[in-house]
């Protein structure tokens, strides 16, 4: 599967959905939502530890890396074992569609295993999407919660994660990629689909664009967003920035977020810390964005969600919960 598997990398809400569904219309590309596939597999132990699970995380930890220490081949052949699976679940998959060629894998949470996936498929193909950091905070937070950025603060540092993996990649260049940026693939996608297009190795198809003319892969992905549109616009490029200089709280807590990074690492993914501020202060006294929400079920569940992670936060209810969740962790687990 090595010169068959495409992956996508880039960070949740940076445009991997977008641009994965410009992919998976390509005739050479088969995509599904994503499969996390990888992720499991790279805290198995020897790579990276496995902290809630059924067993002493630890031992299992000491014994694998004795384990492999004694192979003919050493990490080659626990990468090869690995490979094996990975390989059936892939190929196997790509099997039910025969006139495609690669198997694209849009996993976000990838990037957060990279020295891992890099080693696992170093003749893979790579694309790599980066996206303004603060556009992928409001992104999440909107999305995911409710637009509480304290909430989302405190269940995930997303920008402290996934900037400084996205920078050692661009950095390191440990495979072949295409980096590309969102905000010049909404604004000229055709320019930018060309050359990735290219480095696959694949013919450009105009209209591969135009992806919502296609099904939309079901199971994990974007919940929101993509499905609005049949193809790349620019509306949220910028509408981020309005959004935070309204508000003194937010301004605050993004500006701290934006301090505790590298400028080094916002340098490499193409954002510059002083390029942010002067977003950030061009920004005051703009409208804000009007949000039209119409009501799903995913809204709803969304907003009682947050309200469970408030309560978890600030009152008895919240102790409550944390000893039913753990209960039931435990329940379940056994």
């Amino acid at each position: 599967m090595q010169d068959r598997l495409i992956f996508l990398i880039g960070a949740p809400r940076s445009g991997t959905t977008l641009l994965a569904r410009m992919l998976g219309a390509h005739s050479h590309i088969y995509q599904r939502a994503e499969p996390h596939l990888i992720t499991p597999i790279a805290h198995l132990g020897y790579f990276a530890g496995v902290q809630k699970a059924p067993y002493d995380p630890f031992n299992v930890q000491m014994a694998a890396k004795e384990f492999v220490v004694d192979l003919p081949r050493g990490e080659e052949d626990y990468l090869d074992a690995l490979r094996a699976y990975t390989d059936t679940m892939y190929g196997r998959m790509l099997a039910t569609q025969p006139a495609k060629r690669f198997f694209l894998d849009k996993t976000p949470s990838n990037a957060l295993v990279l020295p891992f996936l890099t080693r696992l498929y170093p003749q893979a193909r790579y694309v790599v999407l980066t996206r303004h950091p603060l556009a992928i905070f409001t992104s999440w937070v909107e999305t995911f919660f409710d637009g509480d950025y304290q909430v989302a603060v405190n269940f995930n540092p997303l920008l402290a994660r996934y900037v400084p993996a996205l920078a050692r990649m661009l950095r390191e260049r440990p495979v072949p990629f295409v980096h590309v940026k969102y905000e010049e693939l909404v604004r000229d996608p055709e320019t930018h689909f060309r050359r990735i297009c290219e480095h696959l190795g694949i013919p450009f198809e105009a209209e591969a664009i135009r992806y919502g003319e296609k099904e939309a892969p079901k199971g994990l992905g974007d919940p929101t967003g993509v499905a609005q549109h049949t193809a790349p616009v620019t509306t949220s490029v910028s509408k981020w920035a309005a959004e935070i200089a309204a508000d003194p709280a937010k301004l605050a807590l993004v500006t701290r977020l934006i301090d505790e990074l590298d400028p080094a690492d916002l340098e490499t993914v193409g954002y510059p810390r002083a390029r942010i501020a002067e977003q950030l202060e061009a920004a005051r006294g703009a409208p804000v964005p009007v949000k039209r929400e119409a009501p799903t079920r995913y809204t709803f569940e969304r907003k009682l969600l947050i309200a469970l992670r408030r309560n978890i936060h600030h009152n008895r209810l919240g102790r409550v919960l944390k000893r039913v969740r753990f209960a039931l962790d435990v329940v379940l687990r056994e």
